[in-house]
């Protein structure tokens, strides 16, 4: 949602320069199709912006003579779901109209929100192709923005990975989206060891007067893609799929499982693919392997063995008729 919001805000930040822009003028610099700045222009024209169509052969899209866009009023919620939408749509916005809107984005907000944007701009870091989907709260996102931009101390209300509700006091080293998810890198004070935190775990954040000295050439998403690789987890799951790469990766992408191609014996050409994938639980597993729609062999655990046979009896108790129906 945040991608396209970003964009038609780019194309107004086009328009608003002034004269005729052809569609595929304007098309080039956003970086979509022709089809898609018509309508993002019914965007614009839906919110009572006069966008004006002009036809023939040097037709486009212009702004009425004389109409100024009225004072920008967005929540803070808003306004961080448009600043992540630019921040994170530069493969599919051009460079330049991103930072063009979110220019203007920036100028036209309160100092205070204005201020903690700055904060969130110069401390987030994505890694590839990251778009976050489980949301952080706002305010929690904002603070430890503004706690890691100023180097400050805070106090965070946490639930862990057990469901326990703790107090801790870190310090903030770096925000990271990756696979979907917010994290936070920081120094829990407590234990004074490193430790990784989801954003959409912390309840509430209170940023505390002293202050703190970061560790030199420090990198955020470095520390977290390690620790990610080499946490333990509670189970390692090995399964053999009948298919190719390119038929298995759609349904158990990098983030989620590693994938091998494996010999398959003389007597059977078909190619197969092992599986890894280490889980904290097994539940999920099942459906996904029913989506595959083809041949597999758990290795282990014989846990998800039994998850799937379990799954599978659902299904079959779910389409059994019933053989005494009531009549009502």
């Amino acid at each position: 949602m945040t991608r396209p919001t970003a964009r038609v805000l780019a194309l107004l930040e086009l328009l608003q320069a002034g004269g005729t822009h052809t569609v595929g003028e304007l098309a080039a610099q956003l970086g979509v199709d022709e089809r898609t700045v018509r309508r993002y222009v019914t965007h614009l024209t839906d919110l009572d912006i006069p966008v004006h169509s002009v036809r023939g052969r040097y037709g486009g899209y212009r702004l009425a003579p004389g109409y100024r866009m009225p004072p920008l009023m967005l929540t803070d919620d808003e306004a961080v779901a448009v600043l992540l939408g630019l921040l994170t749509g530069h493969s599919t916005t051009s460079p330049h109209a991103a930072a063009s809107a979110t220019a203007k984005l920036r100028r036209v907000l309160p100092t205070r929100l204005g201020a903690r944007l700055d904060a969130l701009m110069t401390t987030a870091e994505f890694t590839t192709g990251t778009d976050p989907e489980i949301p952080a709260e706002t305010a929690v996102l904002l603070g430890i923005a503004e706690a890691i931009h100023e180097h400050r101390s805070v106090a965070i209300g946490y639930t862990d990975r057990n469901g326990q509700p703790t107090r801790r006091t870190v310090h903030p080293y770096g925000l990271v989206a990756h696979s979907g998810r917010w994290y936070l890198t920081a120094l829990d004070i407590t234990s004074d060891a490193l430790r990784r935190f989801r954003l959409d775990r912390i309840a509430d954040t209170t940023t505390l007067p002293e202050t703190f000295t970061p560790p030199v050439e420090f990198d955020p998403t470095t520390d977290l893609l390690i620790a990610l690789a080499t946490a333990p987890y509670r189970h390692d799951v090995s399964i053999r799929v009948q298919g190719t790469l390119a038929q298995v990766r759609p349904h158990l992408p990098e983030t989620i499982a590693i994938l091998h191609e494996i010999d398959s014996p003389p007597t059977d050409p078909t190619p197969w693919i092992r599986v890894l994938i280490r889980a904290e639980h097994l539940d999920w597993i099942p459906p996904v392997l029913a989506t595959l729609d083809r041949p597999f062999v758990i290795e282990h655990p014989d846990a998800l063995t039994d998850a799937v046979r379990a799954l599978g009896q659902r299904l079959t108790a779910a389409t059994t008729p019933d053989q005494n129906p009531t009549v009502r």
